[in-house]
């Protein structure tokens, strides 16, 4: 099985529905599942408002497709994408995709790509449909990518953004709890790696990130009244290996 580092991925991006701010943090995150082989961003760039986009995709070697609108109210960009992004599966040059929009026409798309053994991975607004999101292996929101990018210098990757994406709420727990449940030893004891696995597979948008904190392990900490963090030092490596206990019913 390839690492992350060794995933080639096909890299499309909608821009009429995704602004191009915060490119550069994007293309860092895509990095953390592997290379982009193909990078490319698809719009009619007659028009004005995609103009912002120009003084960045040479930067970050993405190359733009040109799509002219043919009738009015429909979006010939997504199908340029989706016709792309298949013959690219079919070229067999890539082991997953990176879809960058926040429109649920992509839903179907994913799902395909999914259905031939391609990891796929979308980046969209939080206003992203539901469908879409869970169509995907793993989905990012941009909000928390802007909120690295606002985080005033000297401050360490440990403190918590001002302003989470969301709230913990009785949903959240209920998700955490179930997974451990679901993984759990004997005396109730779950491997805090696995966790964050299962995690994703039942919410592809699930992310610590959303909710102010870095990493799992943190956000776990911060609920002191549901869950038992237990880190223990293991093997000559001194290696640490963190366990989540269920507290209570």
């Amino acid at each position: 099985m390839k690492t992350n580092e060794e995933l080639r991925l096909a890299v499309l991006i909608d821009g009429d529905n995704i602004p191009y701010a915060n490119i550069k943090e994007m293309m860092e995150e895509i990095a953390k599942f592997g290379v982009p082989t193909f990078k490319r961003i698809y719009g009619d760039w007659t028009k004005p408002q995609l103009g912002g986009w120009k003084g960045v995709l040479l930067e970050n070697a993405i190359h733009p497709i040109q799509q002219y609108g043919y009738t009015t109210g429909k979006n010939a960009t997504d199908s340029a994408m989706i016709i792309d992004a298949m013959d690219i599966l079919y070229s067999g040059k890539v082991d997953g995709f990176c879809l960058v929009s926040s429109d649920s026409d992509f839903t179907r798309l994913a799902t395909r790509l999914r259905e031939s053994g391609m990891k796929v991975i979308g980046i969209g607004e939080r206003k992203t449909p539901s469908p879409f999101i869970v169509a995907c292996d793993k989905f990012i929101y941009l909000e928390i990518l802007r909120l690295q990018d606002e985080k005033e210098p000297g401050k360490t990757t440990k403190d918590k953004p001002s302003t989470p994406v969301q709230v913990i709420d009785n949903k959240l727990l209920k998700l955490i709890k179930s997974s451990v449940n679901d993984l759990a030893d004997d005396d109730g004891w779950a491997f805090l790696g696995e966790i964050g696995q299962m995690l994703n597979k039942k919410r592809p948008d699930f992310d610590p990130r959303n909710y102010g904190f870095t990493r799992l392990t943190p956000l776990l900490k911060s609920l002191k009244k549901n869950f038992e963090v237990d880190e223990r030092i293991s093997g000559k490596s001194n290696a640490k290996q963190v366990y989540v206990k269920n507290k209570g019913k």
